[in-house]
């Protein structure tokens, strides 16, 4: 589902240095959701999502890496397990 979700997302980048970054969702499901980062980040990484709006925080690897685009990329981020509730989406 198309939804903008404030987020931010934590970890370390390709060369072990930890980032913290906000941002924002494009598409999120039960499942991730696929985010635009600056950080750089590669595929099975492990990282920590934390909705803004709600502080939950949720764990989630790199599932995804679309190509750059000035300076940011799409990142498909893949839940160990469905987390439906993790998004503002009314039942």
């Amino acid at each position: 589902m198309l939804m903008d979700v404030a987020l931010v997302v934590r970890g370390e980048t390709t060369d072990k240095r930890p980032f913290q970054e906000e941002t924002f969702t494009i598409v999120v499901s039960a499942y991730g959701a696929l985010v635009v980062l600056a950080a750089k980040v590669e595929l099975g990484q492990r990282l920590v999502l934390v909705n803004l709006s709600t502080r939950d925080e949720q764990d989630c690897r790199v599932a995804f890496l679309g190509p750059p685009y000035a300076g940011l990329s799409q990142v498909g981020l893949e839940f160990p397990q469905p987390a439906a509730e993790f998004w503002p989406v009314a039942s």
